[in-house]
């Protein structure tokens, strides 16, 4: 009995061996540049923003299947899976203000295509620079960690970064309206110097011309999903529903995840 005990076990071991075998040989054909891509993506702070933004807000959409169906366990598990990564992502913006004060002196150092692009994105700027601490305020007071911060006072903050944000989202819609007569004007450019142009050339300009118009159709399915958002927090009384959230950033979420995936190619 022992006997055919240890030929079982070595039998298991020796099926496990070659399983681990397969692996680290499959190992040695996994596509290293998606892999490498991956992890520049995620190492990046927009990248772990998104990816923690992706799971918040389908998080959002699982609560309201599982309250739906009475699955109350799963709905109060999701709900303790989302509040930590909201909060993840909050201070991961208190960084936020450098990053836009070092945008800030690059268009002025080098300034947009368009004038009206150019005074669009100081208004944008000016926006976010109300935005940040605003943003920050509320959620050090929220969670008691500045003294003098009401609960009252918290919630006031907060109505008044979303009432900047969503400013900014008005803005940004002229912006990509501006931004899309721009790319068309140099479509036309590129398309009129066809018989002119060396053919190689010209298949580069173009196929340029098309992945920015992608990255523009990213940008405004981005837009358009924060939009209802940045109103649904600006007002003390919202009637937006909570699935409409989970919906509008789920779709934010993988319009920008898709559109910083495919900066990196």
């Amino acid at each position: 009995m022992a006997g055919k005990i240890a030929l079982g076990s070595w039998k298991t071991s020796a099926w496990g061996r070659k399983d681990i075998e397969r692996i680290l040989a499959s190992l040695k054909t996994c596509p290293t540049p998606v892999l490498d891509r991956l992890v520049r993506y995620l190492a990046s702070l927009s990248g772990t923003d998104k990816t923690l933004m992706l799971i918040q807000y389908a998080s959002k959409l699982v609560e309201w299947y599982a309250l739906r169906t009475k699955r109350l366990g799963l709905a109060s598990a999701t709900t303790k899976l989302a509040t930590p990564i909201g909060d993840c992502r909050t201070v991961l913006r208190f960084s936020g203000l450098v990053f836009m004060l070092q945008y800030m002196q690059a268009i002025e150092r080098s300034p947009l295509a368009t004038p009206r692009l150019q005074w669009l994105a100081r208004a944008e700027n000016l926006c976010n620079v109300l935005y940040y601490p605003l943003e920050h305020g509320y959620w050090l007071g929220a969670h008691r960690i500045l003294p003098g911060i009401t609960s009252d006072k918290a919630n006031t903050l907060s109505l008044w970064s979303c009432r900047a944000w969503a400013m900014y989202t008005v803005l940004h819609f002229v912006t990509l309206w501006e931004e899309y007569r721009q790319l068309g004007v140099r479509r036309r450019m590129i398309l009129v110097d066809k018989n002119q142009a060396d053919p190689t050339h010209f298949q580069a300009q173009l196929e340029q011309c098309e992945r920015q118009r992608k990255q523009w159709g990213l940008a405004l399915l981005t837009n358009t999903a924060y939009f209802p958002l940045a109103i649904h927090w600006s007002l003390r009384h919202s009637r937006f529903p909570d699935w409409a959230v989970g919906v509008c950033g789920t779709i934010a979420a993988m319009a920008q995840l898709a559109q910083g995936w495919s900066s990196l190619a």
